[in-house]
């Protein structure tokens, strides 16, 4: 399940670029390209950066990055972190995942 929640943008009269949060859920424990270790199965936030691209008569957005908040939301930790992923792999990975479980 994956629900989409906006941030209010830094500048609402100029905004060429958005970050949008969503919750991704993981079954089974997963690893990630550039993580030394698997991940636990939880839910976890994601950030998607996307940049305005203007069409001739509609907006669109593109997809420019994506952060995944470390560790899982239920884990408590005295440190948290935003890592850098490529969307492609974390969309294999759940793909893995939804296969698996």
């Amino acid at each position: 399940m994956q629900e989409a929640h906006p941030r209010a943008p830094a500048e609402a009269c100029n905004m060429t670029s958005r970050t949008t949060q969503t919750v991704i859920h993981f079954s089974l424990d997963f690893r990630l390209p550039g993580f030394d270790a698997p991940q636990p199965a939880g839910d976890y936030r994601v950030d998607h950066d996307e940049e305005l691209v203007e069409g001739a008569s509609r907006f669109a957005w593109r997809r420019v990055g994506a952060f995944i908040h470390l560790p899982a939301i239920a884990i408590r930790a005295s440190t948290q972190q935003m890592v850098p992923i490529n969307p492609a792999d974390l969309e294999a990975a759940l793909a893995k995942d939804l296969e698996q479980s």
